[in-house]
């Protein structure tokens, strides 16, 4: 295994920490993948992520095929087809958060409560209709739920977050799951004032840039 190979691997380990540490995993929940060149890397099935090294980040290709060895997530087909799909996007990070899950759970849109919802890349989150853990029918429901986005609810099952690269992917599930909290607290209240198209336009528009300046 080359350099480049084995500290992407440690840097899908430490993303996959990253995220039980914030809670936004528990125990085998979600899983990430990332770009590899003419493949791509995915965390495995069913192993606790303290127990995650590594050696078990599992190689896949394009067509499915596994490359060495290992047992992939059951969610692969979800960053096959979004890194075959999105050339500008190198990582993919799937949580089971509590709140962006709850929303999921009522099969809910995010609407433009917050100027902020112009991280996933739109004045919405979409929420995908619900599809069995796994199978190729949750996947492309994802990507109609992720066109023109950085991220999307899973009806019934969690969130999907996007990056160039693990820091933005992982930057912006935390946005989101924060997102889906003040959304469910403001619910709790009454209906939130929902910012119009127009303002949306200008916060994309502002956008951007986002990630260079600090006046957002």
């Amino acid at each position: 295994m080359d350099a480049g190979a084995r500290n992407l691997r440690g840097d899908i380990v430490a993303a996959a920490r990253r995220l039980d540490a914030l809670g936004l995993n528990r125990g085998t929940s979600g899983n990430i993948g990332h770009r590899a060149g003419p493949s791509f890397f995915v965390t495995p099935s069913g192993v606790p992520v303290d127990e995650l090294s590594p050696d078990a980040i599992v190689e896949m290709d394009f067509s499915g095929a596994i490359r060495g060895a290992g047992n992939p997530s059951s969610e692969w087909r979800i960053h096959r087809d979004i890194l075959a799909a999105r050339p500008e996007i190198n990582a993919v990070v799937h949580t089971h958060s509590r709140y962006a899950t709850s929303l999921a759970c009522l099969h809910r849109d995010i609407p433009p409560f917050h100027y902020m919802i112009a991280v996933a890349g739109g004045d919405t989150i979409r929420c995908a209709p619900y599809a069995l853990f796994g199978s190729q029918a949750l996947s492309d429901l994802a990507l109609v739920a992720l066109e023109d986005r950085k991220a999307c609810l899973l009806g019934n099952h969690g969130q999907i977050a996007l990056g160039r690269d693990l820091a933005e992917a992982l930057a912006v599930a935390v946005e989101v799951e924060s997102l889906c909290a003040q959304y469910w607290t403001a619910l709790q209240l009454g209906q939130p004032h929902l910012l119009s198209g127009a303002q949306m336009l200008e916060v994309l528009e502002k956008f951007k840039g986002y990630g260079r300046r600090q006046d957002v």
